[in-house]
């Protein structure tokens, strides 16, 4: 999907395309960096730098503005009101004594997971339920994709090694 989407942008910049890939739900870091790497060959400390960036451009907007959209929504309808009111009590019911006991670690390791469902995007919208304040999280969830940065790119330098190893 992420070689697909920088097909589209074919003439972009690399470093355009590297921040917004990353800003993409489901993309960010784990997909942003193999093109950056792979595909354009960009540095890696480069690299690293415009996905973080790119992954956290969203994290700042969710966390400022998720709060008044779901109040706006809730008040245009009173069946998506219950609906979410009902989405974040049985959440906030189901985890809320893990957060508590690990709080801003939890979200920091939960974004860490380079794995699906598992990013920046969930992670703000876990603070957001949750009610964490929003600079902590903000910094939780910086640590988290810094760590995921560090992750995908050792795998994906390591995974391009065995291959180029694999052909010569």
């Amino acid at each position: 999907m992420s070689e697909l989407l920088a097909s589209v942008m074919r003439g972009v910049p690399p470093e355009v395309v590297t921040v917004v890939l990353a800003t993409l739900p489901v993309v960010e870091v784990r997909g942003a960096l193999p093109v950056a790497l792979v595909v354009y060959k960009l540095p890696v400390p480069l690299a690293v730098l415009l996905a973080v960036f790119g992954n956290m451009l969203p994290v700042y907007l969710l966390l400022r503005y998720l709060e008044p959209a779901v109040a706006w929504l809730g008040g245009r309808s009173v069946v998506l009101d219950h609906f979410l009111r009902w989405l974040f009590e049985r959440t906030r019911r189901k985890l809320s004594g893990k957060v508590a006991r690990y709080s801003y670690w939890a979200l920091a390791l939960f974004v860490a997971v380079p794995l699906p469902a598992t990013g920046a995007w969930t992670g703000a919208l876990a603070a957001f339920v949750f009610g964490l304040p929003r600079w902590p999280s903000f910094l939780a969830i910086l640590v988290g994709v810094c760590i995921a940065a560090v992750m995908v790119t050792g795998l994906t330098l390591g995974s391009l090694a065995a291959v180029l190893n694999l052909l010569s």
